[in-house]
């Protein structure tokens, strides 16, 4: 983090994300300060917390793209939620308590890439010779069944452990070991990637609601069933490096310490992680356009102790609030950031407001960051063999289109290019992969030619455009 300076955040920033340079330096500041308390002494560390944002500006200008790209940059955890999909305590809905435990869910995955990165030459050779064992299965022969208290106190106990002591065992005769070291050297040399192989893979569990009630008071009702009664087993088919990825990823599992996983990642949370709440001028009490809908002041109430720093429950323990990075946005079109409660907007003492995008901005988009458009679609394209190219006059007249539809109908931002894309290239798209090889290249009459006319019309635009 230390190398991560402000600048060089904000030039990472600048690869992806056009204009709105007020707003990268002041995350930039916000981020780099972290790094900043890490050389303080504890006392003072507890002391300092994040100086948390507040993005102010319309829709498809760039704020969840800051956020997501900042965190991306640090391999910080970092979820996105909307402020009005939580409900206040007490009616039925999201509890506000559910961004801290999904952000810790995202540090786990994290630690777990991270670590299963570390074990996995050692997990490769054990998937590897799994591999041997599944494309030359041994002599099957039926298994001895168990005949007293001991021998099925033995069963039992193979099961807790995920053993099934009842399946068919297999016996490696000679010509079994013989056959098995001819395709240890093949698959050495690459030779069996294509070829079919079955492999057990665990079930996938279905979507239970009351996991995440269980998770609100810090219990994980998986493990605890999983405990007693071991994951029903599933067979696929895949070929060999696919089945491969699936074995490495089941014999990382075993070699990883999981409780430690659990603590590093709740620590990474505690300490790095960016919790980003989209929609948060919703909620408002000056913008109450329905009396029945649920308090919106009593959200932000609920919102307000975690911000200020409390101890969350989750299922991987408790998890501290204190020095999370929480960064707010919102258009504020119909109220201001005056009209959250007090304590709330004391919270976000940096306030920041993008800029509307002009169409420079959209020519700058469409071509300049690393993830631009034109970029994606030239790609997409040319996996069809398709070599397809735009005129400089035609990005110009797509920026200009999409800066006039905005205009004239609701200002959607960056949005907009997409929508006006996928229109221009609907032909090409369908027609692109019959055509197998070919140049194509997109000029603005082309441009006019596909979205003028509907430009032109006001009726046709709010449908299509």
């Amino acid at each position: 983090m230390a190398e991560m300076t402000p600048k060089k955040i904000v030039a990472a920033l600048d690869q992806y994300i056009v204009g709105q340079n007020k707003a990268k330096k002041a995350v930039a500041i916000a981020l780099y300060n972290r790094y900043r308390r890490t050389q303080l002494s504890e006392k003072m560390q507890k002391d300092i917390t994040p100086k948390n944002l507040l993005m102010i500006g319309p829709t498809g200008v760039g704020k969840t793209e800051i956020a997501r790209r900042l965190a991306d940059i640090v391999q910080a955890p970092f979820v996105k939620v909307e402020a009005t999909k939580f409900t206040e305590v007490g009616y039925v809905g999201r509890d506000v308590e559910s961004m801290v435990r999904d952000l810790v869910d995202v540090a786990v995955k994290l630690e777990e890439e991270a670590q299963f990165k570390d074990v996995r030459a050692q997990a490769r050779k054990q998937a590897d010779k799994l591999l041997v064992k599944l494309l030359v299965p041994g002599v099957k022969s039926k298994p001895k069944q168990p005949s007293g208290i001991q021998d099925m106190m033995s069963v039992f106990n193979a099961f807790s452990r995920g053993e099934n002591p009842m399946a068919e065992q297999e016996e490696v005769t000679d010509e079994v070991r013989n056959q098995r070291l001819s395709v240890k050297e093949q698959l050495d040399r690459g030779l069996l990637e294509d070829q079919d192989v079955t492999i057990e893979v665990p079930e996938t569990g279905k979507v239970n609601p009351m996991n995440d009630l269980m998770g609100q008071m810090g219990i994980d009702l998986n493990s605890a069933v999983d405990s007693l009664v071991p994951k029903k087993k599933v067979k696929r088919t895949l070929p060999v490096k696919d089945a491969r990825e699936v074995l490495i990823e089941q014999e990382s599992d075993k070699l990883v310490d999981h409780d430690a996983i659990y603590q590093a990642a709740i620590k990474r949370a505690e300490n790095n992680g960016i919790i980003f709440i989209d929609e948060i001028d919703k909620i408002t009490a000056g913008n109450k356009k329905n009396s029945g809908e649920v308090s919106r002041e009593g959200v932000q109430r609920d919102i307000l102790p975690i911000v200020e720093g409390s101890r969350i429950n989750t299922k991987y323990g408790s998890v501290n609030t204190d020095h999370m990075l929480f960064i707010g946005s919102g258009a504020f079109a119909d109220s201001k950031p005056s009209d959250l409660i007090a304590e709330l907007q004391g919270r976000f003492p940096i306030r920041v407001e993008l800029d509307d995008l002009t169409e420079a901005d959209f020519v700058h988009i469409l071509t300049a960051p690393n993830n631009a458009l034109v970029k994606q679609y030239i790609a997409l394209v040319g996996s069809d063999g398709i070599h397809l190219t735009f005129t400089k006059e035609s990005i110009e007249e797509i920026a200009r289109l999409a800066d006039q539809v905005n205009h004239d109908s609701q200002n959607i931002g960056a949005r907009r290019l997409a929508t006006i894309l996928e229109t221009v290239l609907a032909d090409i798209m369908y027609e692109a992969p019959d055509m197998q090889m070919g140049d194509i290249t997109i000029t603005q009459d082309y441009v006019d030619q596909k979205v003028g006319n509907i430009v032109a019309d006001s009726d046709l635009t709010k449908y299509i455009l």
